[in-house]
């Protein structure tokens, strides 16, 4: 009877286990399934702090590694670099999160009705913090400060020709991101090529003014661990006005938003909500 007993308790024992495991092993795979469902924004703000974190590593690190090394990195070099990273982080997590990395680009989408707005703040929050961690990084590796990371307008110009200059080029920016994530326009890849072309192209040539900032987290993270925020409303309200104003002349090129394209391309793939889903 005592045998007995003990090899019943121990299968129970063992039944119990193997419950125990399968029921794990069940969690773990509805983690996965449920990869698209609301509760997953936490990729979403994962994806946009690590794109926003290597942008600025570029954007910002090109100006301090300047000063760590002269003579090392060129002008046309260091406005280039933050047109190619953008181009490889688009390719590799826009699906995830859309890619932003800009505060000014999820207000666009959002005010197009691509993107909704209950998801705002979470994203410029994570942008700005990816900014700030970014900034924090090269202070600590390159030993200079921040602020020669940062944007400021040119000697001898105006805070105000500086927030012309970025609410112009800003205009030019969200354009291309609005226009290449729109119906027939929205090319997966091409996206990724036309927004990081622009981003170079603006900076060749309009940087010596303003930097090229076009994105109000790039310039705050360097400002926060340099201490310096000498005309950062120049980095914060330029941005903002050229997005608006481009969010204006899409309507006028394309009517409003809210289809699936543009959805799909500001939200990525997970859990996209399409606000007119009758619509490209």
């Amino acid at each position: 009877m005592g045998e007995s007993a003990e090899s019943t308790s121990g299968d129970a024992r063992s039944r119990a286990r193997k419950n125990l495991v399968e029921h794990e092993a069940d969690r773990l795979v509805q983690t996965f399934e449920d990869f698209a469902d609301p509760s997953q924004e936490w990729r979403r703000l994962f994806s946009e702090l690590l794109g926003t974190f290597f942008l600025v590593l570029v954007a910002a690190g090109g100006g301090m590694m300047s000063q760590a090394f002269p003579n090392t990195i060129s002008r046309s070099a260091a406005v280039v670099a933050p047109g190619l990273m953008v181009l490889g982080i688009i390719l590799f997590m826009g699906k995830v999160s859309g890619a932003h990395l800009n505060p000014a680009v999820s207000l666009a989408f959002a005010v197009r009705g691509d993107f909704p707005w209950r998801r705002v703040p979470g994203y410029v929050v994570i942008q700005l913090a990816g900014a700030a961690l970014a900034a924090l990084f090269l202070k600590a590796v390159v030993h200079v400060s921040a602020s020669y990371g940062s944007n400021y307008p040119a000697s001898g110009y105006s805070a105000w020709d500086a927030f012309l200059m970025e609410t112009v080029l800003t205009l030019g920016l969200v354009s291309v991101i609005l226009g290449t994530a729109s119906g027939a326009q929205n090319l997966g890849i091409v996206g990724a090529f036309g927004v990081g072309a622009y981003i170079a192209l603006a900076g060749l040539w309009g940087s010596p003014i303003s930097g090229t900032s076009m994105n109000p987290a790039r310039t705050f993270g360097p400002d926060l661990i340099g201490r310096d925020f000498s005309d950062y409303w120049v980095y914060i309200a330029g941005p903002l006005a050229g997005a608006l104003i481009a969010v204006g002349f899409a309507f006028v090129l394309r009517g409003p938003g809210g289809g699936r394209a543009g959805s799909g391309a500001a939200q990525g793939a997970l859990y996209t909500e399409v606000a007119k889903p009758d619509e490209a």
